[in-house]
């Protein structure tokens, strides 16, 4: 199954990427069918070499990475809605965890500060 899809190129700390058209199990950075274009992620500049190519590559059903579709649909190539590119990692909220935290600490002094109340008067001489 082919996918068009982003492919890393440039230098380090410069990156550029090429928009291809590539077999889906390829390896990311190595064969690909056919260059479409490229893009400039500093500039923000999408470049199509044919659009035209590239449009029959979609009217094929050919897979658009998230990404590609996204940049696509910036710059009016795709008539379509953007798409999550990429899925948010769930953590357990930070608020949750402190309030947590506290309550323990909270019940803990509590339960230490009785028993050194109730010792004392047992130590203490008596006149």
């Amino acid at each position: 199954m082919l996918t068009i899809r982003l492919q890393r190129a440039g230098k380090k700390n410069d990156a550029q990427f090429r928009v291809v058209l590539a077999e889906k199990e390829a390896p990311v950075g190595k064969k690909f069918a056919e260059i479409l274009g490229s893009y400039d992620p500093h500039t923000k500049n999408l470049n199509i070499k044919n659009s035209e190519r590239l449009n029959y590559w979609i009217g094929q059903h050919v897979e658009v990475s998230p990404s590609v579709h996204n940049l696509l649909v910036e710059k009016g190539l795709l008539k379509a809605e953007k798409v999550q590119a990429f899925k948010i990692k769930k953590q357990a909220k930070p608020e949750e965890k402190q309030a947590e935290q506290k309550a323990e600490a909270a019940t803990q002094p509590e339960a230490q500060a009785e028993p050194a109340a109730e010792q004392a008067p047992e130590q203490a001489p008596q006149a």
